[in-house]
């Protein structure tokens, strides 16, 4: 069987008078232990703001120092050399040793970076009034492009978002720079806030299957800089969390979601097309279909929607439109001349890029569906409760083979998961 390779691959300032007194969307505090539920959302004014004109960048982390496409493109798109980006070290237990860092990547590549000292961790500060202060406000409003570095999203939501869910100074501040045209760039935890929903002290990817997610726990409300329609998560092919993004997205009501793989970015500019670059791609996934039966115990969902989207890829999000990189262009899958004809199964599709190669070895296949099992290990809570996920094609399914390549574009395979029960304790085979 060939196998689908997985090592592949300005501004207008804000008055400060208004600062704190708009609200784009409501969020939640998130403090040190739990976040706090907010009782009333700031949502002053929010229909008169204008649609941000800005571009996000947003990193599925493990970005590296020589991937010069996706460094370059933050750089290009806060306006070119010396461009003035903020960088924000908040989610890190290192904030200013994280920020520097970045800022030395950045710099590389053109940029005038500067950091922001505003983190929960960040020694002798008091983020609060940080996050309050008009010098620091001063110089986020200068910058053409902003900056979040990995680590704990939950520290970028405390630190940025006041007791009662309305932004700081320095939060409008940030949202000031995209409304008019500027850069918000973020890797892993940086990526998280970039939607209304973020994980925040989340299980692993099996154990949410199994005993769900609570709002709270294991989800708190981010920043929501990509909108309120849009899930996203991060580090999703090498960690299988595609599965994990399932089940929220069912309980906020979410009907798109994507996932961005590590080094590896998203760029969703203000007609809302995002454009794949950097190593890997991104998952996206349609709910709009899907249904749950409550008939069955357990987690389950049918008629979901899974694609693939390649680096070189776009797609928007408005309209749902697919183009494919050039490489692909010419090159859609004639699904009567497949070239691979053997099942298509794993045991471990929550495992390292195993969605991808299922999926890749699945869309240029005479078989018309493919089966993936997760299960955890007799520790695991509930350890005879495992999960079919069972990927099939549709008269909707489209492939694209890239001419330069091993390398796939797969949209619209269907995806259904239901439990299953595997009995424990497991016996040798005699």
């Amino acid at each position: 069987m060939k196998v689908f390779g997985t090592t592949l691959r300005a501004l207008g300032a804000a008055s400060l008078l208004l600062i704190g007194a708009l609200a784009h969307l409501a969020h939640a505090a998130v403090p040190a232990i739990k976040p706090v539920s907010v009782a009333k959302a700031i949502t002053t004014a929010k229909s008169a703001l204008p649609a941000p004109q800005g571009t996000l960048v947003i990193i599925g982390g493990g970005l590296r120092a020589d991937n010069a496409e996706v460094w370059q493109r933050i750089v290009e798109l806060s306006g070119g050399k010396g461009a003035r980006i903020a960088v924000f070290g908040s989610a890190s237990m290192s904030p200013e040793k994280s920020g520097k860092s970045i800022i030395a990547k950045l710099n590389q590549y053109g940029a005038d970076a500067f950091f922001v000292p505003l983190g929960v961790k960040l020694a002798g500060s008091d983020y609060r009034k940080a996050a309050e202060d008009p010098v620091l406000v001063s110089q986020i409003l200068s910058a053409t492009g902003v900056y979040f570095a990995g680590g704990d999203q939950a520290r970028i939501t405390q630190a940025l978002v006041r007791a009662d869910g309305s932004r700081t100074a320095a939060l409008d501040a940030v949202w000031s720079v995209y409304r008019n045209g500027g850069v918000i760039a973020g890797s892993s935890a940086g990526a998280a806030i970039m939607s209304t929903t973020m994980f925040y002290d989340a299980k692993p990817v099996l154990d949410m299957l199994k005993m769900g997610v609570t709002d709270g726990r294991e989800i708190a409300p981010g920043l929501g800089f990509i909108g309120n329609d849009i899930f996203v998560d991060q580090h999703l092919l090498v960690r299988g969390r595609f599965a994990r993004m399932i089940p929220v997205m069912l309980k906020k009501g979410y009907q798109l979601g994507l996932g961005i793989d590590e080094n590896s970015a998203m760029v969703v500019d203000a007609k809302r097309d995002v454009e794949v670059i950097g190593y890997s791609g991104a998952l996206l996934i349609d709910l709009s279909g899907a249904i749950t039966d409550r008939g069955i115990k357990g987690f389950n969902v049918s008629n979901a929607a899974i694609s693939y989207l390649d680096r070189g890829d776009k797609f928007n999000l408005v309209t749902r439109v697919f183009t494919p990189s050039p490489d692909k262009a010419d090159n859609k899958l004639d699904p009567n001349q497949p070239d691979m004809r053997e099942p298509v199964f794993t045991n471990d599709i929550l495992g390292n890029n195993a969605v991808l190669d299922l999926m890749g070895n699945l869309i240029d296949n005479a078989q018309q569906e493919a089966i993936g099992i997760a299960f955890g290990n007799p520790r695991d809570p509930y350890p005879d409760l495992g999960f079919e996920f069972r990927f099939s094609k549709t008269v909707n399914s489209v492939g694209y083979s890239s001419t330069e390549a091993e390398a796939y574009s797969v949209l619209k395979l269907r995806l259904d998961i239901r439990p299953i029960q595997l009995q424990q304790p497991l016996y040798r085979y005699k």
